[in-house]
């Protein structure tokens, strides 16, 4: 093992020992991800298809909550904002994030939308359906004030701001708007995990996470034929919203990072081969990489070594089966067996 190569790993490790005095702000829409797990033997009677006999069933946070359940599962300090309805659904996923030792105190009940319920029924680990309960309208002028007072209040403590946008009405323009110029006034890092919806509307954020068919339809690409291709598209969306960095996240390619340079405006593209040793299921991996892209950062870490943190959690992650989470003595051991990169 080189000089160098223990220089990394000691930075690295350093880094995630550092996870617990971090605080992080994750606004963004909060779901219960249900899982319904089975077998399938036969086709239904009734019609084409087949019939799953339920063997087991678990429920957990998703959406914002699952990006905020990473970052308390490796430490951080975490205060969520967002909306549930007043069903005891709502009530259940609130106690179930407080019992995770998440600041719950942002959270708001809205009376007019349902908590957010995504129901997936896999058999023999294939997914076979997906049941949505949501309502995608934007929040009341009164609920966009109370999370907006809420962040007003407690910014200058706070290391990273994180936008988790499921399009699901809270990351909607006016509090989008009062946010980033919040965090443009404190000096705070702002990192997105964007919505091709609202893609444009993310300018002079810090960094957007897109994945590559978000990455393409915020742009409004029809279609991507060479590395070459996705460059530029980079390129395009760093210029576009004039942020200092895009992550774009690859599936089982891994990642590429653009980004300028602090000093002065040269232009650095780095590409992160995957860390996944078998991919079961994607779903939530893009909030453990925007989770932990944000402990990077705010342990201090640099966007680029953050990034590539980053990708060793997402390559745990989509190891798991359903929306899951990363320990810090599961990174420091892929850390370990999987190696470090190299500048």
């Amino acid at each position: 093992m080189t000089k160098k190569m223990i220089a990394s790993k000691v930075k690295f490790y350093e880094s995630i020992d550092c996870f617990s005095k971090t605080k992080i702000f994750v606004l963004g829409d909060l779901m219960v991800d249900k899982y319904i797990y089975g077998k399938v033997s036969r086709i239904s009677p009734e019609a084409p298809v087949p019939v799953v006999e339920v063997t087991n069933e678990k429920t957990m946070p998703g959406g914002a909550g699952n990006v905020a359940n990473n970052i308390a599962a490796l430490g951080g300090e975490v205060f969520l904002s967002g909306t549930v309805g007043t069903d005891n659904l709502g009530k259940e996923l609130i106690a179930e994030l407080s019992n995770q030792g998440i600041n719950i105190e942002g959270i708001f009940e809205d009376d007019s939308r349902p908590t957010t319920l995504k129901t997936r029924i896999i058999a023999h680990h294939q997914q076979v359906v997906r049941c949505d309960w949501e309502n995608r309208s934007h929040l009341s002028l009164s609920i966009n004030k109370k999370i907006l007072n809420y962040l007003k209040n407690i910014i200058s403590k706070v290391d990273c701001i994180i936008i988790s946008d499921y399009g699901k009405g809270v990351v909607n323009p006016f509090l989008l708007s009062k946010i980033i110029s919040l965090t443009h006034a404190y000096s705070k890092v702002i990192i997105v995990d964007p919505k091709v919806e609202h893609f444009l509307r993310y300018r002079k954020v810090t960094i957007v996470t897109p994945n590559l068919v978000e990455a393409m339809a915020g742009m409004h690409w029809h279609r991507i034929s060479s590395e070459k291709d996705i460059e530029e598209l980079g390129k395009k969306i760093l210029k576009k919203l004039n942020c200092l960095a895009v992550l774009i996240t690859l599936g089982e390619k891994g990642m590429i990072l653009f980004q300028y340079s602090f000093a002065g405006s040269k232009l650095q593209i780095t590409k992160i081969p995957t860390a996944a040793k078998e991919v079961y299921d994607v779903t939530g991996a893009g909030d453990t990489v925007v989770g932990v892209l944000s402990l990077g950062i705010a342990s201090g870490l640099d966007i680029h070594d953050s990034a590539y943190l980053a990708n060793y959690a997402a390559g745990i992650v989509v190891g798991k089966l359903g929306t899951a989470t990363v320990t810090t003595q599961e990174l420091k051991e892929t850390i370990i067996s999987r190696g470090v990169y190299f500048k």
